[in-house]
């Protein structure tokens, strides 16, 4: 069966794309057919991900969604910087006018991205969904399509304030539209162990976790240039120039966040 994947937080600049990049990294090198779901308005995972630029005028997962065009999710899929990935890509700002479409139509709204993703879903073995900074209508379509939630978070007050509203949010999805949907757990990134601020909010957030009962991932993933460097110049860990054992290290804790997810 497919785990599909939707990587969320309504707060941006968590690092969502890149965890969504390096994920995707982790399932190519072992040769899982792996689609990418672009549902940002901003379209980073695309920028980062695309094997060709995408043009404005291009067919993108807006497209797919929307009521007004003839495209399938079929129909807007384009290859990726590696063979065993394949996105649905966003394109210019025309996911943004979609979602704002959602917000004023009838029954049904919530599942657009679901029925979309039924023609194609058994062609992979696992689809990542990067999800928007925000909790719209785009990110319950992106949860009532996924078997699993995995949250990305910074260990600070800001970050750990939010979870909770995300996970109400989540249950939300669960009792109205996607009753098989779980959290895979909350993965913190960006985590300095050398700073007394990023240890407190570790233990807060992992406290916060334990009483709803929902799994802290670990290894946290440390803050390191090199896993935006890499995101940003189109590489893997395991294959960036400066590939040192830090490189190396790095591709396998996403590597082994990526079995914890297909478990």
């Amino acid at each position: 069966m497919t785990a599909v994947v939707a990587i969320s937080n309504q707060k941006g600049g968590v690092g969502k794309s890149t965890t969504t990049y390096h994920l995707a990294r982790a399932a190519h090198t072992q040769g899982i057919p792996t689609l990418v779901i672009d549902m940002d308005p901003q379209g980073n995972i695309t920028s980062s991900l695309a094997g060709e630029s995408v043009t404005e005028d291009q067919a993108g997962v807006a497209d797919a969604l929307s009521t007004r065009a003839p495209e399938t999710l079929q129909d807007v899929l384009v290859p990726t910087i590696w063979s065993n990935v394949t996105l649905a890509p966003t394109v210019s700002d025309v996911l943004a006018v979609v979602r704002d479409e959602m917000v004023i139509a009838g029954a049904g709204r919530e599942s657009r991205l679901k029925e979309a993703l039924a023609s194609v879903v058994a062609n992979y073995e696992l689809v990542l969904i990067d999800c928007p900074p925000s909790l719209d209508q785009l990110a319950l379509n992106s949860m009532t399509a996924a078997s699993q939630v995995l949250v990305i978070t910074h260990p600070g007050q800001y970050s750990a304030n939010g979870l909770g509203r995300l996970l109400e949010t989540i249950q939300a999805v669960r009792s109205f539209y996607n009753p098989e949907l779980r959290v895979a757990g909350v993965l913190i990134n960006q985590y300095d162990k050398q700073t007394r601020n990023d240890g407190h909010w570790r233990l807060e957030i992992k406290r916060a976790l334990e009483s709803n009962e929902v799994a802290m991932l670990e290894p946290l993933i440390p803050k390191r240039a090199m896993i935006k460097g890499a995101t940003e110049a189109g590489y893997g860990l395991d294959e960036w120039p400066e590939a040192t054992e830090e490189a190396q290290r790095l591709h396998g804790l996403y590597s082994s966040h990526l079995a914890t997810l297909l478990s």
